[in-house]
């Protein structure tokens, strides 16, 4: 578990870096993005590796129609992660969809799955992604964007369906099946 809280941690250090230590980071120059990615790639691969190893640990047991809301939760988190580039009308009324879609899909992860690992993995990512807003909120002023369509919309649901299936079939084919019932 000491791994996969270390992978949590660095990836929330390495995104917090630019706004706890601005001077830092702005002496990095383009080197510090390349940092910033490489510490961002260790820490998924710490998380991987520490959520594989850590014990499965029930500390509930979800009932079958958990994974179904997960689903759901997943299809609006996916459309939710492509509204802020695809220029969408959701962009005009939704802050941060990129976070709020890694907040959907931390609590339908947390849902979905019973064990200590999960919580403490997608539940770590989902206060993380809160933390993330509240600190860009206090730091600047929003300003909505100005042009919008739904053109945009459909274009995030698309690309959002497309992604689903490829996760959906990136976990079957690790071996998790993520429809709920028997595979």
């Amino acid at each position: 578990m000491i791994v996969l809280v270390l992978g949590l941690l660095l990836w929330a250090g390495a995104h917090f870096f630019k706004r706890i230590a601005p001077d830092a980071r702005a002496r990095l120059g383009d080197r510090g993005k390349g940092l910033v990615a490489l510490l961002l790639v260790v820490s998924v691969v710490l998380m991987v590796l520490g959520y594989r190893a850590a014990p499965a640990d029930a500390y509930w047991a979800p009932p079958a129609w958990t994974k179904h809301l997960n689903n759901l939760l997943m299809l609006v988190a996916f459309y939710l992660f492509g509204v802020g580039a695809a220029k969408g009308t959701t962009a005009g009324w939704l802050r941060h969809p990129q976070l709020t879609a890694v907040v959907l899909w931390s609590a339908a992860h947390v849902l979905a799955n019973g064990e200590i690992k999960a919580l403490v993995l997608f539940g770590g990512l989902g206060l993380w992604a809160v933390a993330e807003m509240i600190v860009i909120n206090r730091a600047q002023p929003w300003e909505r964007p100005a042009a919008t369509s739904v053109k945009g919309d459909v274009k995030a649901l698309v690309i959002g369906l497309v992604l689903y299936a490829v996760v959906a079939a990136v976990h079957v084919w690790l071996g998790v099946w993520p429809f709920g019932g028997p595979a």
